[in-house]
């Protein structure tokens, strides 16, 4: 197998991958709207494993890529990106396979890009209601930041404490 032919299959095993991060990354959105930490965590586990597969597979990636260059003469240490790749690459069917393959990944990468940018979104959401529900229970509508003596804070001696009394 020719170091190209080898460089397509890491690619398409590179896009399987962030495939399953994507389908990973859509129901950590259903857990994040759910509130289910215990699927969420399962799924983040699941995200920490696919993550070292890709450093595996993009690691092989660049050590491929360096034996392509190698096999064309060219003696350079640099760790070229697709696109720079296929510039280099003067067979028309294996250019059109190495553009067809990166368009894939592209695409699926865009998507997961997405994914994320809406789960992290929606954890934000999330923390700011918990943060908005929290100053309800326990902020006080009238506190000052500096010290007051309470006895003569023009209440007459009333705390005008939340729900939640935190020095309790």
């Amino acid at each position: 197998m020719s170091s190209i032919e080898l460089l397509i299959t890491v690619l398409e095993n590179l896009d399987v991958q962030h495939q399953q991060m994507l389908e990973i990354a859509k129901s950590k959105k259903n857990a994040i709207i759910g509130n289910d930490i215990d699927t969420l965590v399962k799924l983040m586990n699941q995200e920490t494993k696919g993550l070292k597969q890709i450093e595996l597979l993009e690691a092989k990636r660049a050590e491929i890529a360096q034996q392509y260059l190698h096999e064309r003469g060219i003696k350079s240490q640099l760790n070229l990106n697709i696109t720079e790749l296929i510039r280099l690459v003067f067979d028309v069917e294996d250019k059109k396979r190495l553009q067809s393959v990166q368009k894939q990944l592209s695409d699926t990468l865009h998507s997961l890009k997405q994914a994320n940018d809406l789960n992290q979104k929606l954890i934000e959401q999330a923390l700011s209601f918990i943060d908005y529900s929290l100053n309800l229970l326990v902020d006080t509508p009238y506190q000052e930041v500096t010290y007051q003596n309470p006895l003569t804070d023009g209440t007459g001696g009333k705390s005008q404490s939340g729900y939640f009394d935190s020095k309790a």
